[in-house]
């Protein structure tokens, strides 16, 4: 049986994970500027298994509207090229053999738009997982044998308080990738 500190100390650190995830997950949106994370979600089918792509390259982005990929061993720049290619990211990779140049083409109003509502997407998922943590807190504290009813209200209140920390860290990290998205 859980105690009253150990379920808020569980549920804050699962909500930070959930927050930590969004913030990772909005990283691979594309906006304006040219960012290594661009490519995190991408794996490469090399030496027989798929990896992800900073494990066989490194990825750098040298200027504002391009990314470099410099695979490792450069047999496999025709399968990272594949790979950037599937991804269905919208980038066109170019390679001289030793190198793999992506321009980032400007964004369009529309997708803009288009990218704003997945922003908004992932962030709701953050935010169901962030309160289905607080849920399952408020379950586990009605459950806690031995412990005064103002007790359990302080603990509900303190769930509740890490609870509306962690959306605020959500809203805020939406409202900054918004910006850079919108951003001309």
């Amino acid at each position: 049986m859980s105690t009253l500190p150990e379920i808020t100390k569980d549920t804050k650190q699962h909500m930070q994970k959930a927050v930590d995830s969004t913030k990772r997950e909005l990283a691979t949106i594309r906006s304006g500027k040219a960012t290594t994370s661009l490519l995190d979600t991408i794996r490469v089918d090399a030496y027989g298994q798929q990896m992800p792509l900073n494990q066989v390259a490194s990825v750098s982005a040298p200027e504002p509207r391009l990314l470099t990929v410099q695979p490792w061993d450069k047999t496999l720049i025709p399968a990272v090229e594949k790979a950037i290619l599937t991804a269905d990211l919208g980038l066109n990779p170019a390679n001289d053999g030793t190198l793999i140049r992506i321009p980032l083409p400007p964004l369009t109003e529309e997708r803009r738009l288009e990218l704003v509502k997945v922003v908004h997407k992932l962030a709701e998922e953050g935010r169901i997982s962030v309160r289905h943590h607080r849920q399952e807190a408020l379950g586990a504290i009605k459950k806690v044998e031995h412990v005064s009813d103002d007790d359990k209200r302080r603990g509900e209140k303190d769930i509740q308080k890490v609870h509306d920390e962690a959306i605020e860290q959500i809203d805020h990290i939406v409202k900054a990738k918004e910006a850079e998205i919108m951003e001309v």
